[in-house]
């Protein structure tokens, strides 16, 4: 295309674009063959570098006029060859057709700024300007590079050297020369592409296309008529058959002007993918945190005139489970699955966000009332609890809700947020897989929380950690079989109950190098005892997604030379609920170096015989529960009486806890318990008092005075 139209035009592009480009361009400019040869030359070139007029000749080598120009004094602090090998590696690497520019100093101290561009047909393409003046006035500099750029739209056209389209016309509006990208993007007959073709019918073949620019015909062609007449720079961006199309206007001096033209789709395309990207989350493309808080920004002033809004907080339950059980991808198939689920909760004018992990928020707005937001909430829990079936495998999670409405929980975007952080603690704090409301007075009992989450992380730093022991009486032995290690914490002149401090331990992961310290120091203690006394620790569903449990295990057991045979590991029913192959291979893993594993609680969890089955236990402790009214509920009885049975019937010791009474004692001995454990015989001791009950054996009932 390009071949045809230069052979059409070649006295027309001479006279208007190569001799305006030697005589009147305002800067040095040379032409380099691809042997190096100087072909052609100007005379603001030669006074820039100070050669005489007899100096340069057609022909003459790259590097002869390199050893010119350095006896001139030229490039100082560079030997002539050193230049001549860094310019010719600089010109051979630039082949693509981009304008590469650089600086150079002369023996005058100015600075010029050179720029060459590679022609197939003409080599390279090199432009020589003094920048000195333009390095100390900002405002200069930007005024000279906008002139030179439109200068070398001129000569890139000459010699068809760039990749976008781009087309020049006379003062008349004729065509004088475009390249084959500008026909390629507006797909032009060959019919329009001929010299002398009148501005006004190609842009009615682009509004006959598709072109889109408003209104009709005459509207398009007069807009661009006004474009031309203003004589100024512009920069459009249009739209042709869903392509987007980047048209810069650059006139010229005589009355002509240049148009470059770019398809800028995919750039755009591109460009609001990142834009989206950033304000989305990957995963489940929802509203990231971002753009929520961005959305909840502009409900405040709605908040400030009394509309109603709410804001859920929404938190997955059991999802860290999942993911460090069966792996992250099963994790994030969970997210996706869950965020699908959400989003069938909710209406059209409601943001639904992913905050991050496994936490997602919902803007509910606008509200009637809080009603709205509870049935909203009612339908997320129920929607999270049903079974998500992934890979051929049920998983159950379920999600807890925290929820502040405003204005009366607040009209600003943090106090809002806040709230709503607040009440999904209370929900989680209170069994999960439910929804709260914002109440005052939910900030003071975050606030315990995270003291008591402060302490527990330099608890073992401060000594603040300390072991009781609580003796289990085995009543067909009749002495002291073994002894439960019950931690205490002493922090801040009190001691903190284990029910205040242990689920903390559990969300946050200390109850893992917590657990470890607790094992380690109850091995050692019970290592001091008479040899036929075992050691029960009880041991958090947390302890066991640790990869490493098993040998915490191995090494305090070795580091305390205790025989595993005397350490007894208590597990709740909690732990066997997703019935996980990597709990049930480290029990397994446990029990095959002689250690024994007892459920705790029993009868007190989901659906205890189940979990009989899956596991040989050694041992089964009965909840102190049943044992707070059995001496008057026959059904407290007769539980007492089925669980003891089982246990018997499966070969398996049980232990009846919270004894406190000659009664409990009496009714729990009838129907053949294998030890007994309760104030009735000892509250929990400090090892050095332990030490001495077991060296005397002194623990029968009628010898020992509650307090």
């Amino acid at each position: 295309m390009a071949s045809k139209t230069a052979s059409r035009v070649s006295d027309i592009a001479e006279a208007l674009l190569l001799d305006a480009a030697l005589e009147n361009i305002p800067y040095g400019f040379c032409v380099w063959s691809s042997q190096f040869k100087l072909e052609m030359w100007n005379e603001q070139y030669r006074n820039l570098y100070g050669f005489s007029p007899d100096a340069l000749h057609r022909g003459m080598t790259l590097e002869d006029v390199v050893h010119i120009s350095s006896r001139l004094g030229n490039h100082p602090g560079q030997s002539a060859e050193a230049f001549y090998e860094s310019y010719t590696n600089e010109l051979l690497s630039n082949r693509s057709g981009t304008r590469h520019k650089n600086r150079e100093t002369l023996s005058s101290g100015r600075t010029i700024q050179t720029a060459h561009v590679y022609s197939p047909k003409l080599g390279w393409v090199v432009t020589h300007e003094d920048i000195s003046d333009e390095i100390a006035s900002l405002a200069s500099q930007n005024k000279r590079k906008l002139e030179l750029e439109r200068q070398n739209i001129r000569l890139d056209a000459a010699v068809n050297n760039i990749s976008i389209g781009l087309s020049m016309m006379d003062a008349r509006g004729r065509l004088i020369i475009c390249n084959e990208p500008y026909a390629r993007i507006y797909n032009l007959p060959v019919e329009l592409l001929k010299l002398g073709t009148q501005l006004e019918d190609i842009l009615s073949h682009l509004f006959d296309i598709g072109m889109s620019s408003g209104n009709t015909r005459e509207d398009y062609i007069s807009w661009r008529r006004e474009v031309i007449a203003r004589r100024e720079y512009g920069k459009t961006v249009h739209e042709l058959n869903g392509r987007i199309i980047l048209m810069q206007h650059h006139p010229m001096k005589d009355g002509g002007f240049v148009t470059t033209h770019e398809d800028v789709t995919e750039q755009r395309k591109a460009e609001a993918r990142i834009q989206h990207l950033a304000r989305h989350d990957a995963l489940t493309d929802l509203p990231n945190r971002i753009e929520f808080l961005d959305q909840m920004k502009k409900t405040e002033a709605d908040l400030q005139r009394g509309e109603v809004a709410a804001v859920l907080y929404i938190d997955l339950d059991n999802f860290k489970v999942v993911n460090d059980t069966l792996g992250h991808a099963v994790g994030d198939e969970v997210i996706k699955q869950a965020a699908v689920r959400l989003w069938g909760t909710t209406r059209e004018t409601d943001i639904l966000a992913r905050l991050g992990g496994d936490e997602f928020a919902l803007l509910l707005r606008p509200l009637d009332s809080a009603d709205t937001a509870a049935r909203v909430a009612e339908r997320i829990v129920k929607a999270l609890s049903a079974p998500m079936n992934i890979a051929g495998q049920l998983i159950e999670i379920g999600a807890s809700v925290g929820i502040s409405v405003g204005p009366n929980d607040g009209t600003a975007t943090d106090q809002l947020v806040k709230n709503a952080d607040l009440a999904l603690y209370k929900a989680k704090s209170e069994g999960r897989s439910t929804y709260r409301f914002f109440e005052t007075g939910m900030d003071a009992d975050l606030q315990q929380r995270r003291s008591i989450e402060a302490g527990l992380r330099m608890a073992m730093q401060r000594n603040e950690l300390r072991l009781m022991f609580q003796p289990l009486f085995g009543l067909a032995e009749n002495r002291v079989t073994c002894v439960e290690a019950l931690l205490r914490w002493d922090h801040d002149d009190r001691t903190v109950s284990p029910a205040e401090f242990v689920p903390v331990a559990e969300d946050t992961g200390l109850i893992v190098p917590i657990g470890q310290w607790v094992l380690e120091h109850a091995c050692r203690t019970a290592a001091t005892w008479p040899p036929n006394v075992r050691v029960a620790v009880n041991l958090s569903p947390v302890q066991f997604r640790h990869k490493d449990l098993v040998a915490h295990v191995k090494h305090a057991l070795e580091k305390s030379t205790l025989s595993p045979e005397r350490l007894e590991l208590e597990i709740t029913e909690s732990l066997l609920l997703n019935d996980s192959e990597i709990t049930m291979r480290a029990l397994h893993e446990l029990r095959s170096m002689g250690v024994r594993i007892s459920m705790d609680d029993f009868g007190t969890g989901y659906s205890s015989l189940s979990y009989l089955r899956s596991f040989p236990f050694d041992k089964i402790k009965i909840d102190r529960s049943f044992m707070a009214d059995l001496t008057t509920r026959l059904d407290s009885q007769a539980i007492i009486a089925a669980v003891i049975g089982l246990g018997r019937a499966l070969g398996m010791e049980t232990t009846a806890e919270g004894i406190e009474t000659e009664e409990q004692l009496s009714l729990v001995r009838q129907q053949g318990v294998s030890e007994v454990q309760g104030f009735l015989f000892s509250p929990p001791l400090p090892a050095q008092s332990l030490a001495s009950l077991l060296l005397s054996q002194d623990i029968r009932p009628s010898n020992f005075q509650t307090n």
